[in-house]
C-alpha cells in the first residue's frame, strides 16, 4: 500500500492540518490502510485521527472533527494505492486478445478490479476473488458495482470465459443482493454461445433480482482482423441484431409495467445493425448505460436540439469536419443538420472513416485510430476545424489508440482538432466556434 500524497488541494481540510505533497498517510482511527477503499470508508467518520509520515520521515498522529462524508482534498499518487487486480479468463471474445502487436504496452493490460469499477465505472467478471474480499464489499458497501455477467448459465460462463470461478458469479450475485449492494450488468452478446434462448435466460435471472440489479445492457462482440489463434467467433449481423432488439423490448415491456423502468437495454451499435431508429430518451429511464454506449445517440440529438434552442441565430460563414465511425454517420449528419436553420452559413463536413487499423468490422467512432483519419482525409478541405470525439482519445491525454496524437493529426492534416464529448452543447459550441 502507497497513500503517498500528490497534490493537497487549496481550502481543504488537508491543507489546513498541514498535510503536504511527499507526505504518506499510514493510518486512520489506528486501522492500517489497506487500499483506496479503506481510505475511502475510513474517512467517512466526522471524527478521526491520521498517522502520518511527512516526507521529512516524521511519523505525527492528527486529529481532525469534520462533516460526515468530507473529503481531505488529497490526492494520491496510485489512486488505488495498490496493484490494479490482473484479469485471469481467456475470454472468448476479449478484445485486447485482438489488438496488433506493437501497441504501447498499458493497452494489453487487461483489469478485473471491483475497485476500478466502483470509482471509475469499469466492468469486472468477480472470477479473481476470495469469499473474503466479497465479504469485505458488503462490509464497505461498495455499491454500485458493474459486472461482466455475459451468461447466467454457469457452465456456458466457464465456456465463455475459460475459467471454472466463473460458474461462482449467480451465488455470488445473490450474496451481494441479499445485502444491499446495487449492481449493473453487462452482456456482451456472441452469437451461437449466449443469444436466443440463452439470453432471455440470463435476462430472466438477472430481473429476479431486480430489487439490486437496476439496469443492464446488451452489447455485441467486437471483432477486428488480428485474431490469429482464437477460437473462432462472427458477428452480430442484421437479422441477428433484430431479434436481439425484439427479446430486450419484450423484457422491456414486462419491467415498466411491474417496476417503472426498462431494465434492460440493447446498445445503440445494435439498433444501428438492425437497421431499426434510436428509441427516444424517455425510453431510457435516464440513461444507466450511457457510457456502455446505451442512449448516447438519443442523448446527443437531444441536448444538441436544446442547445439549438438556447443558440441565437447567425450568418458567420464557417466550414467544419466532423469524423465519425461508420455505424454512426448517417445518424450524425441528420443531428447537424438541425443546425442548418440558425446557422445558414455555417457547413458542416460529416467524413466516415473506414476502420482499418482494427478491421471493417469495427465501426464505432471510440476505436477510430490516428492513422485512419490522416490516410482518408488527407488532401480534403477539412475547414476550420475537425472536430473528433473524446472517447477516441485515452482519458485525459491527446493520444489515439495508435500512439498518434492530435498534434500528430493537425501537422499531417494542416487543421485544428476539437475533441467534443458526447454532449450536445458541446457538439454545437464547437461546429460554431
Amino acid at each position: 500500500m502507497s497513500a503517498l500524497i500528490k497534490y493537497v488541494e487549496i481550502g481543504s481540510i488537508a491543507e489546513e492540518i498541514g498535510l503536504e505533497a511527499g507526505d504518506t498517510i499510514l493510518e486512520i482511527n489506528n486501522t492500517e490502510i489497506k487500499d483506496v477503499l479503506d481510505y475511502r470508508y475510513l474517512i467517512n467518520d466526522e471524527f478521526i485521527t491520521l498517522k502520518v509520515l511527512t516526507k521529512q520521515g516524521e511519523e505525527v498522529e492528527v486529529d481532525i472533527e469534520k462533516d460526515a462524508y468530507e473529503p481531505l482534498g488529497v490526492e494520491f499518487e496510485n489512486s488505488l494505492m495498490d496493484k490494479p487486480l490482473h484479469c485471469t479468463n481467456k475470454c472468448v471474445f476479449c478484445f485486447i486478445d485482438q489488438l496488433p502487436k506493437g501497441m504501447r504496452e498499458s493497452l494489453y493490460f487487461k483489469d478485473d478490479d471491483t475497485r476500478l469499477s466502483f470509482f471509475q465505472g469499469n466492468y469486472v467478471t468477480f472470477t479473481n476473488l476470495s469469499d473474503e474480499e466479497i465479504d469485505r464489499i458488503i462490509r464497505l458497501r461498495i455499491s454500485p458495482i458493474n459486472i461482466s455477467v455475459h451468461t447466467m448459465n454457469p457452465d456456458l460462463r466457464v465456456k465463455m470465459l475459460k475459467n471454472p470461478k466463473a460458474a461462482n458469479l449467480p451465488k455470488i450475485m445473490q450474496k451481494l443482493c441479499d445485502n444491499g449492494i446495487i449492481m449493473n450488468c453487462q452482456i456482451v452478446l456472441c452469437p451461437d454461445y449466449n443469444d436466443k434462448e440463452e439470453l432471455s435466460y440470463t435476462i430472466e435471472k438477472l430481473y429476479e433480482m431486480r430489487e439490486c440489479v437496476k439496469s443492464v445492457s446488451v452489447v455485441p462482440i467486437g471483432l477486428t482482423k488480428h485474431r490469429e489463434g482464437l477460437c473462432p467467433m462472427r458477428g452480430v449481423d442484421s437479422d441477428m441484431a433484430k431479434e436481439i432488439v425484439r427479446q430486450v423490448e419484450a423484457w422491456q415491456e414486462k419491467a415498466r409495467g411491474e417496476i417503472g423502468t426498462g431494465f434492460v437495454y440493447a446498445s445503440d451499435e445494435i439498433y444501428l445493425k438492425a437497421n431499426l431508429p434510436i428509441p427516444e430518451s424517455d425510453c431510457y429511464f435516464g440513461f444507466p448505460q450511457i457510457e456502455n454506449g446505451v442512449g448516447m445517440i438519443a442523448s446527443l440529438k437531444d441536448e444538441f436540439e436544446d442547445a439549438l434552442k438556447d443558440a441565437e441565430s447567425s450568418d458567420k460563414k464557417r466550414t467544419v469536419t466532423i469524423v465519425t465511425g461508420a455505424c454512426v454517420h448517417e445518424t450524425m449528419q441528420d443531428i447537424v443538420s438541425l443546425a442548418k436553420e440558425k446557422f445558414p452559413n455555417i457547413k458542416v463536413n460529416v467524413e466516415k472513416i473506414i476502420n482499418n487499423f482494427f478491421g471493417e468490422e469495427i465501426t464505432v467512432s471510440g476505436l477510430l485510430c490516428g492513422c485512419d483519419v490522416i490516410a482518408q482525409l488527407r488532401g480534403k478541405d477539412l475547414g476550420d476545424n475537425l472536430i473528433i470525439t473524446k472517447n477516441m482519445l485515452r482519458d485525459g491525454e491527446n493520444v489515439l489508440l495508435d500512439d498518434v496524437t492530435t498534434e500528430d493529426i493537425e501537422k499531417e492534416l494542416e487543421t485544428q482538432i476539437i475533441a467534443v464529448g458526447d454532449d450536445g452543447y458541446e457538439l454545437l459550441e464547437a461546429i460554431v466556434g
